[in-house]
């Protein structure tokens, strides 16, 4: 057990770090030690240890500190505004499938102003969603299908019996 025992810089003994946390949890912890009056840089030294990498940023404890020091003692994050994101539904996805296998020269642009989407989302599916990409301005599926696989064995085996029976000459 001292292996997994661990002091942090107040002395006080740490079992085991968290192998995992949410912000709110963090932000829990934040708000009861900054209203028992210690310091954001202590608090913060002290998550390090236990949270590890997961850890809030130095920079976020000060403004949820400053936060709760204002009166705000919600420890969950408020909405924020923004332009609303869409939903990739499989319909979506299935017309840009749709266009690229109809036309594998057709670009991101074609297929953004044809659907009606931003550019980026547009390519996040082709490439991503679908998993395709360009060769020679043309969208090539990236997984081989079930006859390619086929292929490729086969002339894995031919090439196999030959190195067996021609042995260094191959």
């Amino acid at each position: 057990m001292q292996d997994a025992t661990r002091r942090c810089s107040s002395g006080v003994k740490m079992v085991a770090p968290l192998a995992t946390c949410t912000k709110e949890e963090q932000h829990s912890v934040n708000r009861f030690l900054s209203s028992e009056g210690v310091k954001t840089i202590e608090i913060h030294r002290q998550m390090k240890v236990q949270y590890g990498d997961a850890c809030l940023s130095q920079q976020q404890l000060y403004e949820r500190t400053r936060k709760f020091m204002n009166g705000i003692h919600s420890v969950t994050d408020s909405p924020r505004s923004g332009q609303a994101q869409r939903v990739m539904t499989p319909e979506t996805i299935a017309a840009e499938e749709a266009i690229v296998k109809e036309n594998r020269r057709v670009t991101v642009n074609e297929i953004s102003g044809h659907l009606d989407r931003s550019q980026r989302s547009a390519h996040y599916i082709v490439n991503d969603v679908l998993q395709f990409y360009e060769v020679s301005a043309r969208w090539v599926p990236r997984h081989l299908t079930a006859e390619l696989k086929e292929r490729r064995v086969d002339a894995c085996q031919v090439l196999l019996k030959r190195f067996e029976a021609e042995g260094v000459a191959f």
